[in-house]
């Protein structure tokens, strides 16, 4: 159980017709406001990239770490974030990481230059990995009852919806204001203030009765880690291969080395650790693990070589090409809520399938950039956008409990923390090796210039060229997802077992949470 500071309005929690219970009600919305802005911006920006580079004269490089760098952020805080209100309480910490995410978002909107915008998604990512974990604690200190819990985690469920479908849609209308891209980070402010009153008012306060310490050197050195790998394949194509990547890259080796020992020590000692060396021992975890990984640098990869083939090289307006891209999502809820409903039982079949699935759509598509070149059409790749969802409501749904289905129920926070934070990590390096295979690792040092329907320099100054290097990418995206499905059969058979036990009884837990990598999940980044 935890324990619980009076609220300064003053409350406890009540029957659900009273005002405590009311209260709860209306802290859930503002928990769940902030969920949708954090939603909405991990996938708005993908649809502005061309006009943000196109205005800020920025490289293909600096565009990737626009998406890159708020998922290394975001992925290094989550764990970390959720011990933090586990340590100074929840309503703080959720306070204090909508209000670092909002200012961080104004310091994007007037962004001056690439370096500088890089910066704040940097901070909107840091900002989010203290914000979003204190999401489901809240639930599940707030909603007792199986329920009203379950009816709160509906609730969570329709957001992750609503941030899918609407961030891409809200990037194509944003971006063709007058104000152009900057809309999509102002419209933060409004959200993000309401959102703060919200929780100040009806918020009640709450902390784990034993929380674990912080873990800082263990998050230090899987930060540095993480930069000596990712930071070369991103800037080093475009500087020429140097020698210095080759180094780089090398010198993560024997820093996550370092990690994995500093984090046993940690554990023979009996100190909290970052990530609980002996969940590894269990092959299903760790497979899980390498198949989430993989399946989320294909996801990702996917979604910035849709922007560049289609915005920067065929010309598409952001508006045209979230509409086209609707497709993926529309293929994902025609198949989530029956795998949701009736596939527990056959949840390892179901990814076995649903991953295969996604390969093959994602090579048809592949398939037909590279036949129609510049005269590509929506037509042309919106059927096999549609079979790839398809394959991803199959897998979406279970997936994330099926990687726990044998992690004990008291180790199951910290599991799925560090789950979340494989998926992020997929994410940044899916993006970082997207522009390796995009390019065929040739340098280039262009930056997009001229207006948003202008000319576009660099190594691949014309369509065909933008749809050949699309077309390789998303063969490589669909050899992730073949790869998803071969480590299949090394997942459990069946799912963990879910509810409020799930998470170690109180949802004290802090690490995440099992719903979410659903949050990941469903929007597919």
């Amino acid at each position: 159980m935890s324990r619980a500071a009076p609220h300064p309005g003053g409350h406890s929690a009540g029957r659900p017709g009273d005002r405590a219970g009311t209260r709860r009600w209306l802290a859930l919305l503002a928990v769940l406001l902030a969920t949708f802005m954090d939603l909405v911006d991990v996938t708005i920006v993908g649809v502005a990239l061309r006009a943000i580079q196109t205005d800020l004269h920025a490289s293909y490089a600096a565009g990737q770490w626009f998406t890159a760098g708020y998922a290394l952020a975001f992925a290094l805080l989550l764990v970390t974030g959720g011990r933090l209100g586990d340590l100074y309480g929840r309503r703080r910490v959720f306070m204090a990481g909508v209000a670092g995410f909002t200012a961080a978002s104004a310091l994007a909107a007037a962004a001056p230059s690439a370096g500088l915008l890089v910066a704040a998604r940097v901070a909107q990512g840091a900002f989010g990995g203290v914000m979003v974990p204190q999401v489901m604690s809240i639930i599940a200190t707030e909603f007792r009852s199986a329920r009203e819990r379950t009816l709160a985690i509906s609730l969570y469920g329709l957001v992750l919806g609503a941030g899918q479908v609407s961030g891409p849609l809200l990037g194509g209308l944003l971006t063709g204001d007058a104000l152009g891209w900057r809309l999509i980070f102002l419209i933060n402010l409004p959200v993000g203030l309401v959102a703060l009153a919200g929780a100040w008012r009806w918020m009640r306060e709450s902390r784990a009765d034993r929380p674990s310490r912080l873990d800082v050197s263990g998050v230090l050195l899987v930060a540095l880690g993480s930069l000596l790998l990712a930071y070369p394949l991103v800037q080093g194509r475009e500087q020429g291969w140097p020698p210095w990547t080759a180094v780089s890259m090398a010198a993560a080796a024997p820093v996550l080395y370092a990690f994995v020992r500093h984090q046993r020590r940690r554990e023979r000692a009996g100190r909290p650790v970052l990530v609980p060396t002996g969940l590894f021992r269990r092959r299903s975890y760790s497979a899980g693990l390498a198949l989430m990984f993989v399946l989320f640098c294909g996801v990702s990869g996917y979604f910035i070589v849709m922007t560049w083939t289609l915005q920067f090289g065929l010309g598409w307006s952001p508006l045209r090409v979230a509409l086209v891209g609707l497709a993926w999502p529309a293929g994902i809820a025609c198949t989530a809520q029956l795998t949701n409903r009736f596939g527990q039982p056959r949840a390892r079949a179901l990814v076995a399938l649903g991953t295969p699935v996604m390969a093959l759509g994602t090579a048809g598509l592949a398939w037909s950039v590279a036949r129609h070149g510049a005269a590509t059409t929506a037509p042309d790749l919106m059927p096999w956008m549609f079979g790839a969802g398809i394959g991803m409501g199959l897998t979406v749904p279970i997936l994330s409990n099926l990687v726990l289905g044998e992690i004990p129920a008291a180790d199951a926070g910290a599991a799925s923390g560090v789950l979340n934070s494989v998926i992020q990590f997929g994410n940044a390096m899916g993006v970082a090796l997207a522009g390796v295979v995009f390019f065929g690792g040739r340098a280039a040092s262009g930056t997009v210039s001229g207006t948003v329907s202008g000319t576009v320099s660099g190594a691949l100054p014309d369509a065909a060229g933008h749809a050949a290097g699309g077309a390789r990418t998303l063969l490589a995206c669909a050899a992730a997802f073949a790869l998803a499905a071969a480590l299949s059969p090394l997942l459990p058979r069946r799912v963990a077992r879910t509810g409020p036990d799930a998470t170690g009884g109180d949802g004290d837990g802090g690490d995440g949470g099992g719903p979410e990598v659903s949050r990941l999940l469903s929007t597919g980044r």
